[in-house]
């Protein structure tokens, strides 16, 4: 008999650190950074949590649910998670554990926020490396966890994290894949900020009008420079899966793939050509690479980003890089 615990975040809103929401509060956070005192609006799950933690009762699972409203409460429910005490003091988790993990999340950045977290409580620090850590990896294995989508499906590009890898979206299949499916490892992006990412990053942005707002930086991957930071960057792509594998009309990376430990990585550049009546055209140049690990040299004051739907801006260098198979999902 397994033990589930169904984990919400009480708001889709998320700190651009990673967090939870605006000042560290998960649940109904406003405009202005304060937290709703609602009780029935922070506590009541919604249909989807009560009707898959139905299933898994039915099923014979011991349900507990959990709302979390800060990174604290967060990690109260991943302390369920760590295995047996280790000689040299470190947490780890549990490899054989009897408690599966059940994230409902209204966003990616919802579930970015609780592997952001899992990262913190399980990766050791540099100085203290175990002899058992993979030579490819600054992390265990991460305890796989059970995806619930609370909103529908949306077609087209804007494809949640769940849509791209074909997970279950029923509370009752979400459920038999808990406790009946197997394990799907997935590669995980750490970055120097102190975060994760699970689909991928899109830096740059438009005006009010939807031009594309040039910027400047040094992106390289594994030694190839895509730019020296001298020309103007329309948009540049880091790509775990394939949410930001398209801007508009333009194909950025080329069949990412979250399971081959690697990161994929476009930059955009505009090109000037003239036609032979001497008339200006700008054309879009995609400029692409695969490897370990990116690192973006801003040259320019603040990039603004997208980081698995999270808003922020880099102001300075910031590095991207691949643990391969670090965590993992319940799949049917």
């Amino acid at each position: 008999m397994y033990d589930v615990v169904l984990l919400t975040l009480g708001s889709e809103r998320d700190a651009p650190g990673g967090g939870c929401g605006s000042g560290g509060a998960c649940c109904g956070g406003t405009d202005d950074g304060v937290a709703t005192t609602d009780p029935e609006r922070c506590e009541t799950p919604r249909v989807p949590v009560l009707a898959c933690a139905d299933a898994l009762t039915a099923r014979g699972a011991r349900v507990t649910t959990a709302t979390a409203r800060s990174d604290a409460e967060i990690d109260e429910v991943l302390a369920r998670l760590d295995g047996p005490a280790r000689a040299d003091g470190l947490t780890w988790p549990d490899q054989d554990g009897k408690t599966r993990l059940v994230v409902a999340t209204a966003s990616d950045a919802q579930l970015r926020a609780v592997l952001r977290r899992m990262v913190r409580r399980y990766a050791p620090p540099p100085s203290r490396r175990p002899a058992d850590l993979a030579g490819n990896r600054t992390l265990p294995d991460l305890p796989p966890v059970g995806v619930l989508p609370l909103d529908p499906a949306r077609s087209g590009a804007a494809r949640d994290l769940a849509a791209q890898l074909g997970l279950p979206r029923d509370p009752a299949a979400v459920a038999a894949a808990v406790l009946d499916g197997t394990a799907r490892r997935l590669d995980l992006l750490r970055n120097d900020g102190g975060s994760v990412t699970l689909d991928g990053a899109l830096l740059g942005a438009a005006d009010d009008a939807g031009r594309p707002l040039h910027w400047r930086a040094r992106v390289e991957v594994d030694g190839t420079v895509l730019s020296d930071g001298s020309e103007p960057i329309t948009a540049c792509a880091i790509g775990n899966a394939g949410g930001y594998a398209r801007l508009g009309e333009v194909d950025l990376l080329a069949d990412p793939d979250p399971t081959d430990g690697r990161v994929a990585v476009a930059v955009a550049v505009p090109v000037v050509t003239r036609s032979a009546l001497g008339r200006k055209k700008v054309r879009l140049e995609v400029r692409r690479a695969r490897g370990r690990a990116v690192a973006v040299v801003p040259r320019d004051e603040k990039v603004p980003f997208l980081d698995d739907g999270v808003e922020g801006e880099l102001s300075r260098k910031r590095s991207w890089w691949t643990e391969p198979g670090a965590w993992a999902v319940w799949a049917g």
